[in-house]
């Protein structure tokens, strides 16, 4: 198995989260919340919701759930691969849907659409890599996709009169 510069060896264990993934954990964490809370703020509207945006919103769901888990846990086993298959498919899934969720412009895409291209040409990559056991390019595509895709997207998910957003602050 490749272990990341400043590794012991091959023979190392995997590595063990760093700082910036135990941010990661706790930032999953937090939106995690935030979007479960505006979910039960907005109750009385769930039935003006698209289907395509409850797809979209319970695979967001499943890929912060699991992120700290993967990130914060013992890695390279079983259940890590398990774990990383499930949110892998989430990530797919959520990129995927965000084509059909054009809501507040209707038959236009908007920024963050760009983010679903990168999510669905980086998450075959991580696969790949962990599969090839690469671990410095699987664990740097890992933490590109929490960042970028997940968070930094997910928070854009709350301002500028956004459903979420509205449900949690309206």
């Amino acid at each position: 198995m490749a272990t990341a510069i400043g590794a012991a060896g091959p023979a190392s264990k995997p590595l063990a989260a760093d700082g910036y993934e135990k941010c990661l954990s706790v930032a999953a964490t937090i939106l995690l919340g935030a979007v479960g809370l505006a979910l039960m703020r907005g109750r009385p509207h769930w039935g003006e919701v698209p289907g395509i945006v409850w797809a979209h919103i319970a695979t967001i769901l499943v890929a912060l759930a699991l992120t700290p888990v993967i990130l914060l846990q013992r890695r390279g086993d079983r259940r890590h691969r398990r774990l990383g298959a499930i949110w892998s498919v989430a990530m797919l899934l959520t990129a995927a849907l965000s084509f059909g969720v054009r809501v507040g412009r209707p038959g236009a895409f908007s920024v963050i659409h760009i983010l679903s291209v990168w999510v669905l040409i980086q998450v075959p990559i991580l696969w790949r890599a962990a599969r090839t056991h690469n671990v410095v390019r699987h664990r740097r595509s890992v933490r590109g996709i929490v960042t970028g895709a997940l968070l930094i997207a997910g928070v854009f998910t709350f301002p500028f009169d956004r459903l979420l957003g509205q449900w949690l602050f309206g």
